[in-house]
């Protein structure tokens, strides 16, 4: 009974179709549909009810009716027509496509497929066009933020997108031609510190990698600007101008290492005046009242990446000419800065340290006696130039410029030492009654007395001094200084009671069953005292800290091989150890010259004291930029003593904590990678890959995921008969996105570099595919950008691996991600994908509109 009512329900429904009553006719086909179980009915009523969603416009309802009788039967041609009707006037060209190529596939002579398949075809290759169209977009941007009226969150927002644009060759170009660089120097112009910001990153974006538009900007925001936007006290502001100006030299001295032909090379002849113009600002921020401590230390970090040659083999070393006449007294001004006097510039904890590892880079990058005589001839003039009897302030700076040279070029300041009246100079200091000359005197006398001349001459002229200082000063700094510099034979005790501070001897594993063995017997058992526990331990290195106690290490690493005994060296590297326990103390001990003073003690001592030293080494390498920590050639010499930890024999921290420090050294070039590599430290870093500890294990690959950038690692991945690659696939598979992350960026970079990896990554496991679908939807965006570019280097690397991807889901995928609107986070992955897409759209699996 209930069959033949949906039957009659059916009928009556096709009969108010015919009569275009489309809404009875649902109705009815509603009806039937509760009433019939016959999956043929169901197919045909499901299939009828689309046809009148269609024609109330019920795209929705059409769509889903016309899927469920393709649920039923999969070859339902008259479904399949409707869901791509249904899809096409939802947006959904791509899904909306497939469907009706499905119907040409099953009915090929059926002429409204054919039309109905062209016409899609063009759709598609249209809004891909338009949706991928840089013009399009910075048009959108510009009328937004042109119109006065505009919301500012929306104003905010397109700025925004103009930073992601900025980044791209074809958008950069558009914002230029467009006279957007006039716009972006009105938004500099607001007060609005995110607007002025965003500007200031499209600027960025839009110099690097091309000379002749970043000769443009330069010019056309004039560096005067620039260096006064650099000046502000805003942090962020600073760091975004350095990054701007970076991009700048970068493309005008062909740093960015990319071709410049054609018209570009044409426009743009010769940069050095640009250039000179730009270190010549620079060097006039170094000694201004109006700029910040922040804005100063930006000021040296470019001097200090962009003046000395980076290889010596290069004989050009006129950049640091030119800085060293026109700018090596402003830097020696900076040194010479004291903070407690009110003269003082605006400074940072590590202004001083930048401007000494500037003088010592800009010596060391000297080519022969005669331009190195010059330098000390400079420096000369002006410290005997700030000796004035009749003004103390000037006296402590000339002092105070001694003490920061003495922390660059060492011999330079050893020379400088011996110039008349500095050592007594010092030492009268020690007498004022001025806390801020006895500070820097006795700072002073520190580095002067680590040759064991000097130190006769402190005992002879200065020693009561010192000891009236040590008795009568309440200042905890001036007190540790003058017990290290009066006598230099008590280095050993002073390091001996250094270590029992810090509570940094070696403590024995206490066994609970043996303890309660003696105390049954009678025997003494001691007992941990009340201020050796961790708190009060933290408090006393928080008080050396403060009071300076690193300059004092410093000092005594640097005295003769007469005074400095082994033992007395591994005492040291405990205390440095113990000083290096807490992440957040490692800047400050940075500042100070802690780093460069653990290379020796983890050179030479002791294997204790060098396991030691090299474990603090390690600490600092892993947080700390290596070009301020080791300044230099020292930073080579820091990867042998991490290597040696990486020994199975060492502990779990001084092992994770090597790895952390050998990341951050091989991502800063690749002659530390070559260092690195030579060292055989590649077989320890795989093993640790394996390591079932799950920080060792996604260490390990961190490092090793800056390691493959080196041509010689990637030789041992190319070499038949290992794993290795199939180990950093697998690990890409991994439930840990940290682990996740490092292994795809491993496996991006080897991809790049090498065809023959795309192809042996789909023969070493045959879940490599499954891998690389969950990477390219990853939640977290760096990974999935990852996984994007893998996928783009297996697409371009052969037209018949690109047809297996594109015959898998993966095309869906990159689909889905290529189509959404990128804002600043998203742009990459976005890029990446569309990317993928146009690789697909070339080898014709897309095909483009004719």
């Amino acid at each position: 009974m209930a069959e033949a009512e949906a039957v009659q329900l059916k009928e009556e429904g096709n009969r108010h179709f015919q009569c275009q009553d489309y809404k009875a006719a649902t109705k009815s086909y509603s009806q039937a549909l509760k009433l019939t179980k016959d999956k043929t009915l169901l197919a045909t009523l499901y299939r009828n009810r689309a046809a009148c969603g269609l024609k109330t416009e019920s795209y929705v309802q059409a769509a889903s009716d016309a899927s469920r009788a393709i649920d039923i039967n999969s070859s339902d041609i008259k479904a399949l027509y409707r869901r791509c009707q249904a899809l096409e006037h939802l947006g959904k060209l791509d899904q909306a496509f497939k469907d009706v190529q499905r119907c040409a596939t099953l009915e090929p002579r059926n002429q409204n497929f054919q039309e109905t398949l062209r016409r899609l075809n063009t759709s598609i290759q249209e809004k891909l066009r338009v949706q991928f169209s840089t013009d399009s977009r910075v048009q959108k941007m510009f009328e937004i933020l042109l119109d006065e009226n505009s919301d500012a969150g929306k104003r905010e927002k397109a700025a925004n997108n103009l930073i992601v644009l900025g980044r791209e060759e074809a958008g950069a170009e558009k914002i230029f031609q467009g006279n957007g660089v006039a716009l972006l120097l009105q938004l500099l112009d607001t007060k609005r510190p995110e607007l002025v910001l965003a500007a200031v990153r499209t600027l960025s974006g839009m110099c690097s990698g091309h000379r002749a538009r970043a000769t443009a900007i330069l010019h056309a925001v004039r560096i005067d600007r620039i260096c006064s936007l650099m000046s502000r006290e805003n942090e962020e502001m600073s760091l975004a101008v350095c990054n701007l100006l970076q991009a700048i030299i970068d493309s005008l001295s062909g740093e960015d290492k990319r071709e410049h032909r054609g018209k570009e090379e044409a426009l743009v002849l010769d940069t050095k005046k640009d250039l000179k113009q730009v270190t010549g600002h620079l060097l006039d921020m170094l000694v201004s009242k109006k700029v910040s401590g922040q804005g100063r230390d930006q000021a040296l970090n470019l001097l200090n990446k962009n003046v000395p040659r980076k290889d010596l083999a290069i004989h050009d070393n006129s950049r640091t000419i030119y800085v060293v006449d026109n700018g090596l007294r402003k830097i020696l001004k900076v040194v010479g800065q004291v903070p407690d006097l009110p003269s003082c510039l605006p400074l940072t904890d590590n202004t001083r340290m930048l401007a000494s590892v500037l003088i010592n880079k800009l010596y060391d990058d000297l080519r022969c006696d005669p331009e190195r005589d010059h330098f000390r001839k400079i420096c000369e003039e002006y410290i005997t130039g700030k000796f004035d009897p009749q003004d103390m302030d000037k006296n402590v700076n000339a002092i105070q410029t001694v003490s920061g040279i003495l922390q660059g070029p060492f011999d330079l300041g050893n020379q400088l030492l011996g110039m008349k009246g500095v050592m007594e100079m010092m030492v009268a200091l020690c007498g004022s009654e001025r806390e801020a000359d006895q500070l820097v005197a006795v700072e002073a006398l520190i580095h002067a007395s680590t040759k064991l001349s000097r130190a006769t001459f402190i005992i002879t002229n200065g020693v009561s001094l010192l000891k009236q200082i040590y008795k009568t000063t309440q200042n905890e700094k001036i007190k540790i200084r003058t017990l290290v510099s009066s006598d230099k034979t008590i280095l050993y005790s002073v390091a001996t009671t250094l270590v029992n501070c810090t509570n940094s001897y070696d403590v024995k594993e206490v066994i609970p069953e043996l303890v309660q063995l003696a105390k049954f017997s009678k025997q003494h058992v001691p007992e941990e005292h009340p201020k050796d526990k961790k708190d009060f331990v933290d408090m006393r290195v928080k008080r050396l800290l403060k009071a300076g106690v690193i300059s004092a290490l410093t000092c005594m690493v640097k005295a003769d091989s007469a005074i400095l005994t082994d033992q007395t060296k591994e005492l040291l590297a405990r205390v440095f150890l113990a000083l290096c326990d807490n992440p957040k103390d490692r800047g400050s001990i940075v500042a100070q010259g802690g780093g460069k003073a653990l290379i020796p003690l983890a050179l030479e001592g002791t294997d204790v004291g060098k396991v030691k030293a090299a474990h603090a080494l390690a600490k600092i390498a892993a947080v700390s930029n290596p070009d301020i920590a080791f300044p230099g050639e020292r930073v080579y010499e820091v990867v042998r003593p991490l290597v040696s930890l990486l020994d199975t024999q060492r502990d779990g921290i001084q092992n994770y904590e090597a790895l952390l420090g050998l990341t951050n050294l091989s991502g800063r070039s690749d002659k530390l990678r070559q260092k690195i590599f030579k060292e055989r430290a590649l077989p320890d870093i795989e093993n640790y890959m394996f390591e079932n500890h799950d920080q060792l294990r996604q260490a390990a690959t961190e490092c090793m995921c800056n390691m493959v950038v080196n041509k010689e690692v990637q030789e041992r991945f190319l070499a038949d008969g290992n794993d290795r690659l199939k180990l950093v696939v697998l690990l890409c598979g991994e439930d840990d996105d940290k682990l996740q992350n490092a292994a795809a960026g491993a496996l991006a970079m080897l991809t790049a570099a090498h065809k023959k990896l795309c192809l042996k990554m789909t023969q070493v496991t045959s879940q490599w595919l499954e891998i690389l679908q969950r990477l390219c939807l990853h939640d977290h965006l760096s990974v999935q950008h990852r996984g994007l570019v893998i996928a783009y280097n297996l697409l371009a690397a052969n037209a018949e691996l690109a047809k297996k991807l594109v015959e898998s889901e993966l095309l869906e995928i990159l689909t889905v991600v290529g189509k959404q609107e990128p804002d600043e986070k998203k742009a990459e992955v976005v890029q990446t994908a569309r990317e993928c897409l146009i690789k697909c759209m070339d080898y014709g699996f897309i095909k483009p509109v004719s």
